[in-house]
């Protein structure tokens, strides 16, 4: 038999010979923010601002990357997890995302968080051709990967969010009349295209829509205007601020409409408690994630490995804000996809990791509600639940429902 001399060296494989020297088999890769010994992850975050509700999930990463490092890091790497503050502010988010890109020489982005501060970046990062995954908004264009391969969003979409409750007013609400408060930016415009679609042929039931800008001190005005308006249904498309401040508003001046809340400010602790649990009754939103006030999961497994974790590693921290919920579970998914890249940690790498995921169990997700991607779906999360505000927490009722079954 003739021997092939490239296997083979004397009867000895290669292999052997290599794996003497101390010589790696499988060849290790890196870019730019990954090397034997660290992987370096960047974020931004509104630690200040009218958004600076949401700096707990800054603070709330950091703590979940020092713990992974406390186990022995991703496949022995320790994680360097760099947060800058930008503020909600657009022109701040470009400036620290060059930052982290130039000079930290980040391997990716991770939750950078807010539509229009993402938005700000979203070109230059899929040029630079670095990972932004798991963006913390739910805006449907993080979805796209034809034409955005480097950017991934995690929580379900904006637009199917508001055509489920568009659906739930037109079968629940008798003689609708709608009133409409919307951040003016593609955030909101995201929601209010979603919820025109669901409307469908009924969209002339909007009797009022009304916008109001971050640098607004009170949506006090706006909430004057919808009231006047007759609407008998209010749909509040805002942050936790102006939502809590427009719950409080419409129970001052006597206004009592069916009223749903996007999911983004769902939060107890930053939203309705601000506005008062009692001005909070009966309002709806759509959730994914396990609510912390929720009783009915105090002895789910995950939900008390989560308050032990809580407990370690943020002592003190207000367990009812389910933004902390919603860090530890982006976390865990994005724990996963780095384990997942081995020794092979290119950004190209990380991206084919994020878009192979199929019906992964993220703790603290809803039961029932998995991860799924592929390199088409760039949507992790597509489904929820509707809950109403009952007391002091969120009670789920009705079907887990998704894009195709709202």
């Amino acid at each position: 038999m003739k021997t092939n001399r490239r296997t083979f060296l004397g009867g000895v494989s290669t292999a052997a010979v290599l794996s003497a020297s101390g010589v790696a088999l499988a060849q290790k890769k890196y870019d730019d923010g990954a090397t034997d010994k660290e992987i370096k992850i960047g974020h931004t975050n509104p630690y200040s601002g009218p958004a600076s509700s949401y700096g707990v999930i800054g603070k709330a990463e950091e703590a979940y990357w020092k713990s992974c490092n406390e186990r022995g890091g991703i496949n022995g790497r320790m994680v360097k997890f760099i947060t800058l503050d930008d503020g909600y502010s657009p022109p701040k988010t470009v400036e620290l995302v060059r930052q982290l890109v130039e000079q930290e020489k980040v391997l990716c982005l991770f939750n950078t968080l807010g539509t229009p501060t993402n938005t700000a970046i979203h070109r230059y990062m899929n040029q630079k051709k670095v990972p932004m995954l798991y963006v913390a908004t739910g805006a449907s264009k993080w979805g796209k990967p034809k034409e955005f391969p480097w950017t991934m969003g995690y929580q379900p979409d904006y637009h199917t969010e508001a055509v489920i409750y568009a659906k739930h007013i037109l079968a629940n609400v008798k003689d609708a009349k709608i009133g409409v408060l919307m951040q003016n930016d593609d955030y909101g415009k995201d929601y209010w295209e979603g919820f025109k679609d669901g409307l469908g042929k009924d969209v002339n039931k909007v009797v009022k829509h009304v916008t109001y800008e971050t640098t607004d001190p009170t949506v006090d005005s706006q909430i004057i205007q919808l009231k006047d308006s007759g609407a008998n249904v209010f749909f509040n498309i805002s942050i936790p601020k102006f939502a809590a401040q427009a719950i409080r508003k419409a129970a001052d001046i006597g206004w009592k409409p069916v009223s749903y809340l996007n999911n983004v400010s769902s939060s107890v602790a930053s939203t309705l408690k601000p506005a008062g649990i009692e001005n909070s009754q009966g309002q709806i939103t759509a959730l994914w994630l396990m609510d912390p006030t929720d009783k009915q999961w105090n002895e789910n497994e995950e939900m008390k490995a989560w308050r032990a974790w809580m407990n370690k590693y943020m002592p003190g921290a207000n367990q009812d804000d389910g933004n902390y919920i919603y860090a530890f579970s982006a976390c865990f998914l994005m724990e996963q996809t780095l384990k997942k890249c081995g020794d092979n940690l290119t950004r190209e790498n990380v991206m084919r990791q994020a878009a192979n995921f199929q019906k992964l169990r993220v703790p603290l997700l809803l039961p029932g509600i998995t991860v799924s991607t592929s390199p088409t779906d760039f949507y992790p999360v597509q489904s929820v639940k509707l809950a109403r505000f009952k007391g002091e927490t969120w009670e789920l009722f009705g079907d887990i429902m998704s894009a195709e079954g709202s």
